[in-house]
């Protein structure tokens, strides 16, 4: 891998939800603040969307004792097919990372595609971040089925 070359990773994940419902649940910060950035030791204590084009969401999980903070804006809103947003933990980096979510009907569920990029500099980050999305995403289908 050359200095230039941009990092990416997909995450891919057939999900026995509609189309319509997994895109929403990223977008309700009452569906979301149970996956998104949650993790299995921290505590969802702040989450909060404002979803249309240009709007921002913010969740802060608390490990440790630390809030540790994502954020970012949304760039793409499609209802139910993608969503595209910037993705930054200002704990960690400056630098904002570009997520795309594709999500494709597929008999009585859909498909959900997660691609992100990152800069070169974090292709150290690679492997755990796929990891992490890969997490976020099995979080997803625990939340929605728990709603069933």
């Amino acid at each position: 891998m050359t200095d230039k070359e941009t990092v990416r990773l997909v995450v891919t994940r057939r999900l026995p939800f509609s189309a319509e419902r997994v895109f929403d649940a990223w977008l309700d910060p009452r569906v979301a603040r149970r996956f998104l950035f949650a993790t299995e030791n921290g505590q969802t204590v702040r989450a909060e969307t404002d979803p249309r084009v240009g709007g921002r969401f913010t969740f802060v999980d608390r490990r440790d004792g630390a809030d540790v903070e994502h954020t970012g804006e949304y760039l793409e809103l499609d209802r139910p097919r993608r969503l595209v947003f910037t993705f930054l933990v200002p704990m960690y980096s400056t630098d904002a990372a570009i997520v795309e979510i594709d999500i494709a009907r597929d008999g009585d569920g859909c498909v959900l595609t997660l691609r992100q990029e990152m800069a070169p500099e974090y292709a150290d980050y690679k492997e755990r971040s796929e990891q992490g999305w890969a997490m976020i995403v099995a979080n997803l289908e625990k939340a929605l089925a728990a709603d069933e």
